[in-house]
């Protein structure tokens, strides 16, 4: 299925309504959960993690952002509170335009939000048959709903070309399961084909 990457406005175009180089260190915030949404992120360099912690302490991770990607946008919409944390995972350099220009952006350029809406129905697509596949009982199943749900954000439909950010104790939290579980699951999937190992890193 031909996925779109969400979303990647022309670096120009954002500065030439006010958008601004920011830079972050490893492991440094760009916002907190129960932040006001105030600005439309793009990344130019390095990965971004979108999280949350329960009330035991224990990480929540939605997805891992990489170049040209953007977050934080669907929240503009709704003048909300961010629901999840940003993380820089590496030395990133992210755009931030105020949300009062990205508003302009999108009235002077209603192409633009045609793309957006596209993007947003791609993610509420992709976000039911993940939900539909974590109601399955198969711990493959509920494993490839999830790579899928995660490589839809990248636009690449090739085989064993999307390198999964997560550790096997993240993916068993994502899908709810036991570890053990899921590294029986991948190694069952290595020999089916649908994934791959290299650097012990998993490519989907």
């Amino acid at each position: 299925m031909k996925t779109i990457s969400c979303m990647n406005i022309d670096e120009n175009l954002l500065r030439s309504f006010g958008a601004e180089d920011k830079t972050f260190k490893k492991k440094e915030t760009i916002f907190n959960e129960g932040d006001h949404a105030m600005y439309y992120f793009q990344i130019t360099k390095g990965k971004v993690k979108l999280n949350n912690y329960n009330e035991d302490g224990k990480e929540f991770i939605h997805n891992v952002l990489g170049k040209n990607q953007s977050f934080g946008d669907a929240l503009l919409f709704l003048n909300q509170y961010y629901p999840m944390n940003a993380v820089s995972l590496d030395n990133s350099e992210i755009l931030r335009l105020p949300r009062s220009q990205f508003m302009e952006m999108l009235r002077q350029n209603p192409d633009l939000s045609l793309e957006m809406n596209a993007c947003f129905s791609q993610e509420i697509f992709y976000k039911l048959k993940m939900v539909q596949s974590m109601a399955s009982q198969n711990p493959i199943q509920r494993l490839t709903g999830l790579l899928n749900y995660l490589k839809s954000y990248h636009g690449n439909d090739c085989a064993h070309s999307f390198p999964i950010e997560f550790t096997r104790q993240q993916l068993a939290s994502l899908v709810g399961l036991r570890v053990e579980t899921v590294i029986r699951a991948l190694k069952k999937m290595e020999k089916e084909g649908s994934i791959v190992f290299k650097d012990r890193k998993i490519l989907y």
